[in-house]
């Protein structure tokens, strides 16, 4: 599967990219005066190879969950378990990624691909949500919260689809990456193969944009290992503070990096050795993701640091995927801007976000859209009778 979707993955279309450069230039507007959104609205005209390129929607949402083995080195406060009570809150409808959608009228679907803790929710958590797979009884623990899961949303008040649950689970978290590989190549395989397919479903259900969200405590530490893996930065550029350490816990993970990387010193033209040895299943998943999308020459959304470190993965295996790719927001995390700087993505907002979860591309979401809409509805100079200088 991997092979077959990186040969379907090709360059942007010069010719539709040209016509919409001229398009833009015959608008009733000043030359460049739209900035960042004229060239975006170019790019998603290469992309889809036709000018104007289809709006971006529907969206859709997902989030990919996974634990990590590294975990048990203490570079987070919160315990493990919040990996498998979030997804019960995502569920609900109660997370913050849950409003966002709302607002933008996206669907979210959550991807149980790592998760350590066996899902079980109470049915005040999972009203109303599909469940695709049989995810496994036991364990876990929801956090009911009241609200409605197929809430009202969408700037036109449509009545979105409750969230959805793909049990997907290649194995129950990762090992620790400072003793041993975090996954065997065939985990990673498996786990890419998980985004692969969920964003063909995606795309097939009717999605014209999929955004990216992450769920999995502890997941910031393989980031930055990802993201020192690929750049070649010292880990103490490409780590923060993930959900704001302390500083003690902060040099404790910086340090458990640089441990990580010397022992593997994995090489960034193999990418899946690279997740193999350092990264997490909702890592490898989300490259699936962008990987399947990039193939069916459907934009993604980018959402944070998980997000963009899963992307150098994608663009390593395939570097025209880089083109289906949109930075949604700068994450605080120092790690997201080395990154982004090596993929030549500029973020659409910076808004000191580190939230994850898919929340920074959602708030992006309508300035994408925004940048195809002008394609489509705003008249030219001849057209309108407007002279132009």
């Amino acid at each position: 599967m991997l092979e077959t979707t990186i040969a379907a993955i090709g360059p942007l279309d010069e010719s539709a990219m040209t016509a919409a450069r001229d398009l833009q230039a015959r608008l009733t507007k000043p030359a460049g005066s739209l900035g960042a959104l004229e060239d975006l609205s170019v790019r998603l005209a290469g992309l889809a190879g036709a000018c104007p390129p289809p709006l971006p929607e529907p969206a859709a949402v997902a989030i990919f969950a996974g634990d990590h083995g590294v975990h048990a080195q203490r570079v987070t406060p919160w315990p493990q378990e919040v990996t498998a009570q979030m997804i019960g809150n995502f569920l609900a409808g109660g997370a913050v990624v849950n409003a966002f959608a709302r607002q933008a009228g996206a669907s979210v679907t959550v991807v149980d691909v790592g998760v350590a803790t066996p899902l079980s929710f109470p049915p005040e958590a999972t009203a109303g949500t599909e469940v695709s797979g049989g995810a496994e009884a036991a364990g876990g623990r929801a956090v009911p919260t009241g609200r409605a899961a197929g809430a009202t949303g969408g700037p036109a008040g449509a009545a979105l689809a409750p969230p959805r649950l793909v049990d997907a689970n290649v194995r129950r978290g990762t090992r620790d990456m400072t003793v041993t590989a975090a996954l065997t190549p065939d985990e990673v395989r498996a786990a890419i193969g998980v985004g692969i397919r969920v964003a063909g479903e995606l795309i097939d259900a009717g999605a014209g944009v999929l955004l990216t969200g992450d769920m999995g405590i502890a997941n910031t530490t393989p980031s930055a290992a990802l993201i020192a893996a690929f750049t070649a930065v010292d880990p103490a550029e490409s780590t923060g503070r993930g959900t704001g350490v302390d500083d003690e816990t902060y040099r404790r993970k910086v340090g458990v990096v640089r441990t990580a990387l010397d022992r593997h010193r994995p090489d960034p033209a193999d990418p899946l050795g690279v997740l193999a040895a350092v990264g997490g299943l909702e890592h490898a998943a989300l490259a699936g993701l962008i990987l399947g999308a990039a193939a069916r020459r459907v934009p993604v959304l980018l959402d944070g640091v998980i997000a963009v470190s899963a992307a150098l993965a994608a663009a390593a295996f395939a570097p025209d995927a880089v083109g289906a790719m949109i930075a949604g927001h700068r994450s605080a995390e120092p790690g997201a801007t080395v990154a982004l700087r090596h993929l030549g993505l500029d973020p659409l907002v910076d808004l000191g976000l580190r939230l994850g979860e898919g929340t920074g591309a959602l708030l992006a979401l309508p300035v994408v859209t925004g940048a195809v809409r002008v394609l489509h509805e705003v008249a030219t100079f001849d057209a309108a009778g407007v002279s132009e200088k």
